[in-house]
């Protein structure tokens, strides 16, 4: 089949296992039955706010049960949805909204006072919708959200159906400029995330949307007996892709999405969740997660039972080596830690699996069946050259960025006669056809001629054992143009010098890579665990006293 809708395909699952949990936040347990109830009172709400064929929806929300059904009412409803950053401000916001063209906006209600005060400013916007938020009160100007999709409704379908080119917008790039909405046509998005199949268990993809609920309902694939769905937590937030993508795999299998009860990560209430309802999977971004949940399990060795934990999966950052090591020790045997190297504009760039006794190497990874690394002229990379080269993936892919034809040309780009997405990641391919990942060029610092990635600094810093997080940047430098700072949490350890932390890098690195500069201070995060940089920036020239140029 062509033209996949996730809609088409959940409903189908609903209808064949209507009782199954859908989604879990706590003591709420939401069955298939009420996802889709609940999604449909929800996109006849919208519809009959007057939204048309392809109007924006966007979710400013924390993780929550209502994050995914504002998506699944917009599939039904063939509206697309947007992703916001809980986090922005007003004027932030307001470019966001604004971009997006944005008719109908999902929020929760605490973040009403922010809201309030663009309203007037963002004439486009036809409801505002408020989801309950502890005791915040639902603003006068918005709509409860429970009081549209508690009593649930049948099946919606718009005026215009559905279609595998409805869109969802992810919007992307906080960190290095405006915001950048990629757009993802329905049907390359569910065909790039599996097609409801498993490669690694061997499962085909689905013919059918009808086939969704066959297996859901017999646990078969053909003569194929499947494993049990999936219960996967999303610790890192939904508006990233990461759980995004992961958790639309996991519905699409019939399994269930569980959402943390707190509305920041806390690593033991995570590890809590896993023993309480016996979760087999976890969805975080690299190490902002990670390291906190290896430092906990340290200090609490057998506090938590995890023998039904058989995947921990991260993108979008570097993990490190030393932290999937430190894991799985703590994990039952045979559990998977999935590395994928990919962003919101390339899925399925590369990956790598560590299992005990074969962890994988940080940054790392096998390239994927349709990725590729090419120098900025269009010419593939020889492994083993030594060369450095953009990685680029192929086959289904992002249509482009929102509005935005210039720089949609400048990474969807046509080389050896087809269109790949190139985000700006550099790497080298090793002799054996894996990939070594060196970083984004937007980062890279200009030292004396040298060009240096801070991915690969940072991961040699982190491997000091007094190093919790760290961030390199560059700074301005009168002799060598640019000279490398390290920004280093150390959490409660003892402090080292920046002497102490330079001789380590050049221990691993080559010696012009090693920090000139130290400021040991938390690193600024995102939410979605990716490194502000231009906010680390800022952190190192204000702590230094030094102007920036």
């Amino acid at each position: 089949m062509s033209g996949w809708n996730f809609a088409d395909v959940w409903e189908e699952i609903a209808a064949a296992a209507p009782d199954r949990p859908a989604q879990i936040r706590g003591e709420r347990v939401i069955s298939w039955r009420d996802f889709d109830r609940r999604a449909n009172a929800l996109a006849a709400h919208l519809l009959g706010a007057g939204l048309g064929h392809q109007s924006k929806v966007a979710a400013d929300l924390y993780n929550a049960p209502e994050y995914l059904e504002t998506y699944y009412a917009a599939f039904k409803a063939g509206l697309a949805p947007v992703n916001t950053n809980y986090r922005y401000e007003t004027e932030e916001l307001l470019y966001l909204f604004d971009n997006a063209d944005a008719e109908a906006i999902v929020f929760h209600a605490g973040f009403a006072p922010k809201l309030e005060a663009l309203r007037d400013r963002l004439p486009g916007v036809k409801c505002w919708i408020a989801v309950a938020d502890g005791d915040a009160p639902i603003p006068d100007w918005a709509v409860d959200y429970e009081s549209i999709v508690s009593a649930g409704a049948d099946k919606v379908v718009p005026p215009w159906g559905r279609s595998g080119d409805d869109l969802l917008l992810l919007y992307t790039g906080g960190t290095t400029g405006m915001p950048k909405g990629v757009m993802w046509r329905q049907d390359d998005l569910f065909q790039v995330l599996g097609a409801g199949g498993n490669l690694l268990a061997m499962i085909p993809p689905l013919e059918t949307p009808h086939e969704a609920g066959v297996r859901a309902h017999t646990g078969r694939a053909g003569d194929m007996h499947l494993p049990p769905p999936t219960s996967l937590i999303v610790a890192c937030p939904l508006m990233h892709g990461t759980a995004q993508f992961g958790s639309f795999g996991t519905l699409t299998g019939g399994g269930c999405i569980i959402s943390l009860p707190s509305q920041r990560f806390d690593a033991a209430e995570l590890f809590d969740e896993v023993e309480r309802l016996g979760a087999n999977s976890i969805s975080i971004v690299g190490q902002a997660f990670a390291a906190p949940m290896l430092e906990l399990l340290d200090a609490n060795p057998g506090r938590w039972d995890l023998s039904s934990l058989i995947r921990i999966g991260s993108s979008g950052t570097v993990w490190s080596h030393d932290n999937k090591q430190g894991l799985l020790k703590h994990l039952p045997p045979g559990a998977m830690l999935m590395d994928n190297l990919g962003s919101s504009e390339a899925v399925g760039l590369g990956g790598s699996t560590s299992v005990a006794g074969a962890e994988a190497t940080t940054a790392q990874f096998m390239v994927g069946p349709n990725a590729a690394v090419f120098t900025e002229a269009g010419k593939r990379v020889e492994p083993g050259s030594g060369e450095r080269g953009l990685v680029a993936v192929g086959g289904f892919i992002p249509t482009g960025y929102y509005k935005d034809p210039e720089k949609s040309a400048k990474t969807f780009r046509t080389f050896e006669g087809r269109r790949w997405s190139i985000p700006g990641d550099f790497a080298e391919v090793n002799a054996d056809g894996t990939i070594k990942l060196l970083g984004r060029g937007s980062q890279v610092i200009n030292t004396g001629g040298e060009k240096v990635f801070p991915e690969e600094v940072e991961e040699a810093l982190k491997t000091h054992p007094a190093v919790r997080d760290s961030v390199v940047v560059g700074l301005p430098d009168a002799r060598f143009g640019e000279r490398i700072c390290a920004v280093v949490d150390v959490g409660d350890n003892k402090a080292p010098d920046l002497a102490e932390l330079a001789a380590h890098v050049r221990g691993r690195l080559a010696d012009y890579k090693a920090p000139r500069d130290l400021v040991l201070a938390p690193v600024h995060r995102a939410a979605n665990g990716k490194v502000d940089y231009k906010a680390v920036r800022a952190q190192a020239l204000a702590a230094l006293g030094v102007t920036a140029e």
